[in-house]
């Protein structure tokens, strides 16, 4: 299978290095991606948003032949969910970590610090305890030093969707930071983080506690449920 890994705010493709191997070595292609303005600390993030970086996974996928897997971490989620929109008919899954297919209007996080262009990474005592479990602190000044601001509009312009044959892509939900019943409840609850989970026809939720960046945290485990849901 061809898979395609989309990393969340602030990160390039490098961040799935630790998940990658073991994803080749079961016999996948892996394809992960650095979505634009992400490629470097002075890359030009004028006029990128959210559109953009569906239309980027979607024109991947387009490059590839026969059927995708897409996997979308944090805010990588709402880029997967909207290029399962604009191509239902080549994904066979879709994997969100510690995310979800969110409904129409939704937008990653507009209440980040931010300016026009592009939005830092905020200091580490503006997350909670349970997103940075697991995490060393070696690993967070690691994580400090290889991490990208993202374009501003990539996190706060509202998700557009037009295909409902989106619901027909099946779902895999890796949640870290919360359980399983916690995600149930948000679906049931409608909440706008799972706002199109109650309508996609075969949805599989796994647990796997850890902090918000498994790929970090817990790579091993992380590849391994990837694995389990194709």
């Amino acid at each position: 299978m061809q898979i395609i890994l989309v990393p969340g705010l602030w990160l390039d493709a490098s961040s799935w290095d630790d998940v990658v191997p073991a994803l080749q070595a079961a016999g996948h292609d892996t394809y992960p991606v650095t979505l634009p303005g992400l490629e470097s600390v002075d890359a030009d993030r004028t006029g990128i948003g959210l559109e953009t970086h569906i239309d980027a996974v979607a024109a991947l996928v387009d490059s590839l032949d026969g059927q995708v897997v897409l996997v979308g971490h944090s805010g990588g989620g709402p880029v997967v969910h909207g290029a399962t929109d604009r191509r239902p008919d080549r994904v066979a899954r879709v994997v969100y970590v510690d995310s979800g297919p969110s409904g129409e209007g939704f937008n990653v996080n507009d209440g980040l610090a931010h300016d026009d262009v592009e939005m830092p990474l905020p200091p580490w005592n503006e997350f909670g305890e349970e997103e940075l479990r697991d995490f060393t602190p070696e690993g967070l000044e690691a994580f400090a030093a290889r991490a990208i601001p993202s374009p501003s509009r990539a996190a706060i312009d509202p998700l557009h969707l037009h295909d409902e044959r989106r619901y027909d892509v099946p779902v895999t939900v890796i949640t870290s930071t919360f359980p399983r019943d916690d995600m149930l409840k948000m679906i049931a609850d409608e909440h706008p983080y799972t706002g199109d989970l109650a309508r996609i026809t075969d949805v599989s939720i796994v647990e796997l506690p850890t902090g918000h960046w498994p790929q970090f945290t817990k790579p091993e485990e992380l590849a391994q449920a990837i694995l389990d849901a194709l």
